[in-house]
């Protein structure tokens, strides 16, 4: 009988997964998951997305587990990986769902062009987006670059095929069948095979913490409250926010960090645990059933799933943007150097009370509401103006859902200079923005608990002397005193036109 490799990368789920349907069409199923971050060049995991991915990796088994096919994890390159599992089990093909991110496409080349020459049939699926890359031009055939046309385009090409569902049963192939190679079911354990390269042949079965994804210190107590990595963890995300009243409310909440009003899909879209089709044919399922109203609702969070599709369309287009300004004048602008700014950044002890309190719930969650990620962003590149890379290495380790793609759209976009950009001229004001998209300082207040006890009608504003600690105790512990503000927003502000300005005149 035939016997396919399912190599999952960033499609870590059974539903809707193209490659997995195909191999369990075709015969007995192999599924393998590669720990390789030496193959992911200058971007390899962070710990925010180890952590996850150490969790998923073990949802996933136990799904392919409830199917009939245990997961098999190795580590290593991935073609002499394959080519050795590929000995060991006398597989005929490689099935996978592809990657966008430069690295990947250049590995991905190059196992596909060396096992068809050693005739293994390879194919490879769209899994993680709505459209190819290559297949939404201009009408010139050149890629987008501004959004609005490029969100147009991708609605006249229609709807997006349904998903599919999951295999009701797989026939695992001899190497992988639980039940008699000492992997998950024998062990008693969430088990699956791992063997370094070198040992390939002989390593015993192991379990996924031998990846040693996990910290060595516990630092992630806030993203085991915070998260269910994993495809039920995913749907349940999903039915969560597709509730009328949560969807009717996106358009007028999804800007306000006070409120639960967004989806929170963004690290499980970006580990694949569920796939673009499924949300956005859920999410038509409503709209096409309801009032005009939630239809725009729909529509505007539909629109947010075609952003995701847009920064990997450039990603794809332009691969040399994680490390590089798509606008090139950019390369010149006169970054500074700031260690002590970017540590009181990093830590949330900025003395501007929404960019600390959204840098506290990016280390305590690995995760930031989308607006505050904006004015964080804005405060470190254009108050601080330290280079914007800086910025996106840190969102990088920190993130759950750290995808290259949506980090080099975002802080190119705050930074100006990058496809469809902010104007490096709109500088968001931290106070004000508090003001407004935190009314009622719920935000703050909650993760910034020197300020709880500090009145709404400065709670906003930094202080040029620091604010003294609550004479009250949270957790028992003493509150510290919050700090003085570390710049003048209104002064760094005309200093960042000044710079701007000298990039312009190129001097």
């Amino acid at each position: 009988m035939n016997t396919a490799i399912v190599w999952f990368r960033a499609d870590l789920r059974v539903a809707d997964n193209p490659a997995l349907a195909a191999a369990a069409r075709r015969g007995r199923v192999l599924p393998l998951y590669i720990h390789a971050p030496a193959e992911e060049a200058a971007w390899p995991p962070g710990g925010a997305t180890c952590w996850w991915l150490h969790h998923s990796l073990l949802a996933l088994d136990e799904s392919l587990r409830r199917l009939g096919a245990a997961l098999i994890v190795r580590s290593g390159r991935a073609l002499p990986v394959l080519r050795e599992l590929i000995r060991e089990s006398g597989a005929d093909a490689v099935y996978w769902s592809r990657r966008y991110e430069p690295a990947a496409i250049e590995r991905d080349a190059e196992v596909k062009s060396a096992l068809r020459a050693e005739g293994v049939s390879c194919e490879s699926y769209c899994a993680a987006l709505l459209h190819e890359p290559w297949d939404v031009r201009t009408g010139e055939g050149r890629p987008y670059r501004v959004f609005t046309p490029f969100y147009k385009a991708c609605l006249a090409r229609g709807e997006p095929a349904a998903p599919e569902l999951a295999p009701t049963r797989l026939r695992p192939a001899p190497a992988a069948d639980p039940a008699t190679d000492g992997s998950a079911a024998a062990l008693g354990t969430s088990a699956v095979q791992i063997a370094p390269t070198a040992r390939i042949a002989t390593a015993a079965p192991d379990t996924i913490a031998a990846l040693q994804l996990l910290p060595r210190i516990d630092w992630a107590g806030g993203l085991r409250e915070s998260w269910t990595p994993g495809e039920r963890g995913a749907m349940a995300a999903l039915a969560q926010f597709t509730n009328r009243g949560a969807v009717a409310r996106y358009p007028m909440e999804r800007d306000r960090p006070d409120l639960d009003s967004v989806s929170r899909l963004s690290p499980f879209l970006h580990f694949g645990e569920i796939s673009p089709r499924t949300a956005w044919h859920t999410v038509t399922g409503l709209r096409d059933s309801a009032d005009s109203t939630l239809r725009q609702a729909c529509d505007a969070f539909l629109r947010q799933l075609v952003w995701r599709e847009f920064a990997h369309h450039l990603l794809f287009h332009y691969p040399h943007t994680p490390e590089a300004p798509l606008r090139e004048e950019f390369a010149q602008f006169p970054w500074q150097s700031n260690a002590a700014a970017l540590r009181a950044w990093q830590r949330g002890r900025t003395g501007f009370p929404l960019v600390d309190a959204g840098m506290r719930q990016l280390w305590h969650t690995g995760w930031m509401h989308n607006r505050v990620r904006m004015v964080a962003a804005s405060f470190l590149v254009k108050d601080l103006r330290i280079h914007w890379l800086e910025g996106a290495r840190w969102f990088w380790d920190t993130l759950v859902d750290a995808d290259l793609a949506n980090n080099t759209l975002g802080w190119q976009w705050t930074a100006g200079c990058g496809a469809d950009a902010a104007p490096y001229f709109r500088i968001f004001n931290p106070i004000t923005q508090g003001a407004k998209f935190d009314p009622d300082g719920a935000y703050v207040r909650r993760w910034v608990p020197e300020l709880r006890d500090r009145p709404l009608r400065d709670l906003h504003e930094p202080c040029e002397t620091g604010w003294p600690p609550s004479e009250r105790l949270l957790n028992g512990e003493s509150v510290s005193r919050y700090p003085a503000a570390i710049v003048d927003h209104a002064v760094e502000r005309d200093a960042a036109l000044a710079a701007y300005a000298q990039m312009r005149r190129g001097t």
